[in-house]
């Protein structure tokens, strides 16, 4: 059944009624915000930042080109995004959390990127852009908390520029049945604990790894992304199927 005709959504293991999802996943944000960055090189040993170098070069920017990063949180991707355009360019970072979106704001200023980015509180389902205004548009990690992703799918290719390109980056499903038994063990044991220790909050650590796996796999958001209107989409698995990238293109 297609997201938006659910009267429920998933708020990891659990259903919930549909229009509660988006203030949980609010409320998840705003308690770990402060040690987000911590936490993730915590979590994946660094190794974040590697994939999110993978999908940054993928982008094909050059300068003076206007890219849009969904749900960009504490700024990784936006940051790579506002070099790869230059000062002639625009980069908007967009996050439907507040708090997050300071933390973003705050950490590019500090990197001195000031004159080429700008910042906006805005739902991926109904993103409050013109039509064909980016070359390019990114979210990582963060199409698993959205509602509707079939809705946030479309949103952003509406967005797109003719020519543009769409990338999503987001944990995915292990190609591998030894190591998603690890990867299981770590996530449901290790994760709850460090984030009880480190930002003083299991239970929201414990969403975010039951909403990994109630992800689409990487074939079903391939088909996704096609039903959105994409086209020449593929992904790239990364550590094994841990993390995708996956692309496609507004013709």
């Amino acid at each position: 059944m297609d997201e938006q005709r659910r009267d429920t959504a998933d708020f990891g293991f659990r259903e919930i009624p549909r229009a509660e999802k988006a203030r949980r996943v609010r409320g998840v944000f705003d308690s770990v915000a402060d040690r987000y960055d911590l936490m993730n090189d915590l979590m994946s040993g660094g190794a974040h930042r590697l994939w999110k170098q993978f999908a940054l070069r993928l982008t094909g920017l050059v300068r003076g080109a206007q890219a849009l990063d969904v749900a960009g949180g504490t700024g990784d991707l936006a940051s790579g995004l506002a070099r790869q355009v230059g000062h002639e360019g625009l980069v908007v970072l967009a996050d439907i959390n507040g708090r997050m979106l300071r933390h973003g704001r705050d950490r590019l200023i500090d990197e001195g990127l000031t004159s080429n980015v700008q910042y906006v509180q805005a739902d991926a389902e109904r993103l409050p852009f013109a039509e064909h205004s980016f070359h390019c548009v990114t979210i990582g990690f963060g199409l698993r908390n959205v509602t509707d992703k079939n809705a946030a799918l479309r949103s952003m290719f509406r967005v797109l520029r003719p020519g543009g390109q769409l990338l999503v980056l987001e944990f995915s499903k292990p190609v591998l049945p030894a190591l998603s038994r690890l990867y299981d063990l770590y996530s449901f044991s290790v994760l709850p604990r460090l984030g009880s220790i480190v930002a003083g909050d299991a239970d929201s650590y414990r969403y975010l790894a039951e909403s990994i796996r109630r992800h689409p796999d990487q074939p079903t958001l391939l088909r996704m992304l096609q039903q959105a209107g994409f086209e020449d989409c593929r992904y790239h698995n990364l550590m094994g199927g841990i993390v995708a990238v996956h692309r496609g293109y507004r013709y």
